[in-house]
């Protein structure tokens, strides 16, 4: 028994001692200096995972304005300059953006590939995700979360707002509730008819438990995302594969053909799937399943942190109070719990300076996203002052957290500053400078270039859209004034808004309107 352990001990070493002198990748004359870490395979991933914005600030100290490190197999020029940014949005010749977000998606969601190079499709999901969530469609996805907000927040959620006393719950848990079961009724419709159905008040019941178990299966699924993008295969988590599977139940094609009021891009969704894929019924649903997770994983935790701050910043309140109110009056809309729902069109939103700085701040705050581009080939990357040498199947990315939180971009950067995002003349604010230069990039919480996520108008109206109607019926406050602020959630660096560490109690009741 000590022999055949000292003999696999021996071998382990001698693996390591192999990798160390001939595994481990040599940086070559013009390429960017190199961290390769000490662990097969890993590399720096466990440094990186532990703190991704204090490793980074760590290695632009050490290196300068662009470094390689070895991350879980795959070696990632991390470029720290922002006036290069726009070089990386130039190489489209030699960078891809789509390869590292098809696999992903393949890999997370279980469906086959959409790359079209793959023959599987050949449906371009991009500009399908555009024509459905920008112009003309995001008017009606607008006019539809509006609705369906008031019917989640006065309606279904009526047992608990039956007396006028307060109701003490989790401030993410709320949040996550009412815009997760909004969100779900928005984009894929609903099981009832309201406008013709006398068993309507069951069938809302019927309805709202399954999306709650739909909720619960997102979550469950949810958790342990950042390590199916890491590559770990979904079978080594038992609970989450089964979640991501009834996922994928309730969106089979068959099922969402039951229901009434599909979003334009579900509807257009199931039309290309069926038309244009070779995907099995299971699959087709799981393309179905990666638009929800797109449409709450980053929106639930923004709404928490924009709720958050507003809360503990009594002036942010009463100057978003203030514009909400001047907006609604401007409409001629009236609050009252008789009924008629408050109604606010797109435009009408975008004349929200104060909220659109007050969500951008705690975007700023909170978001960790990364953007990446493949090496199609071995290229020279010119940046501004400079010119590195990239191989192929490399990746070069951009970490805006470095951005957001770059004292010489925000003073101050770690506090929530309401205004931050204002001129003067209350007007949203761009200029915003750098060693005296002007930035053309200073907020990338959604990403840039050609994939810059396009739900991203969407995501801003629907918190608008939240914030709007809880200032409207609601009083709230924390339960703990003093609370503090939660810390970040960093498992999830990289993936786009990061969720707090633990949740905050608050309470609210209806107003006597």
């Amino acid at each position: 028994m000590f022999l055949a352990s000292w003999i696999w001990g021996t071998a382990v070493i001698l693996c390591c001692v192999s990798w160390f002198l001939l595994g481990r990748r040599r940086r070559r004359q013009g390429e960017p200096p190199l961290e390769n870490g000490f662990l097969p395979y890993l590399g720096c991933a466990l440094k990186f995972g532990a703190n991704p914005l204090e490793f980074l600030k760590e290695k632009q100290k050490k290196h300068g304005h662009i470094f390689t490190c070895h991350v879980a197999g795959k070696y990632i020029h991390f470029l720290t300059d922002p006036f290069s940014y726009h070089a990386l949005m130039r190489q489209g010749k030699h960078l891809d953006w789509k390869k590292f977000h098809f696999a992903t998606s393949a890999k997370a969601f279980g469906h086959g590939s959409i790359d079209p190079a793959e023959g599987n499709t050949t449906e371009n999901f991009h500009q399908t995700f555009i024509r459905t969530l920008q112009g003309n469609a995001l008017d009606a996805l607008i006019e539809a979360m509006m609705e369906n907000l008031q019917y989640v927040m006065l309606q279904s959620r009526a047992p608990k707002l039956r007396s006028n006393t307060w109701v003490t719950e989790g401030l993410y848990t709320f949040c996550c509730q009412v815009m997760f079961e909004s969100g779900f009724l928005t984009l894929f419709g609903k099981e009832f008819n309201s406008n013709n159905d006398k068993n309507l008040s069951s069938k809302q019941e019927t309805e709202r438990a399954h999306i709650l178990n739909a909720l619960e299966n997102f979550k469950e699924f949810d958790k342990i995302f950042p390590a199916l993008v890491a590559g770990l295969p979904i079978h080594l988590f038992k609970s989450a594969h089964s979640a991501r599977e009834k996922l994928g139940e309730a969106l089979l094609h068959k099922n969402l053909l039951k229901r009434d009021n599909l979003s334009e891009l579900v509807t257009l969704r199931m039309f290309l799937n069926d038309t244009l894929s070779t995907f099995d019924d299971m699959e087709k649903a799981k393309t179905h399943v990666a638009v929800l997770w797109a449409s709450q994983a980053n929106t639930i935790p923004a709404t928490f942190w924009t709720l958050f701050y507003l809360l503990k910043n009594p002036e942010a309140m009463r100057a978003a109070t203030k514009e909400v109110q001047s907006v609604l009056e401007s409409a001629e809309e009236s609050i009252s719990l008789d009924g008629k729902h408050i109604s606010l069109n797109r435009k009408q939103l975008d004349n929200m300076p104060i909220l659109d700085s007050i969500i951008k701040e705690a975007m700023r705050l909170s978001s960790a996203s990364m953007t990446f581009r493949v090496a199609k080939e071995d290229f020279t990357l010119h940046l501004e002052n400079d010119f590195y040498n990239i191989r192929k199947d490399d990746i070069v990315a951009l970490y805006p957290q470095l951005l957001h939180f770059d004292p010489e971009i925000y003073a101050d950067p770690l506090t929530f500053k309401y205004d931050r995002f204002l001129n003067e003349k209350g007007e949203e604010k761009t200029d915003f400078y750098r060693h005296g230069r002007r930035l053309k990039h200073y907020y990338m919480p959604f990403g840039t270039g050609i994939a810059k996520c396009p739900g991203r108008l969407f995501a801003v109206h629907e918190i608008k859209q939240f914030l709007a109607l809880i200032f409207s019926y609601f009083e709230i406050e924390l339960v703990d004034s003093n609370v503090k602020c939660p810390s970040l959630d960093q498992s999830r660096a990289g993936l786009g808004i990061l969720q707090p560490s633990n949740d905050v109690d608050f309470r609210y009741r209806l107003k006597c309107l």
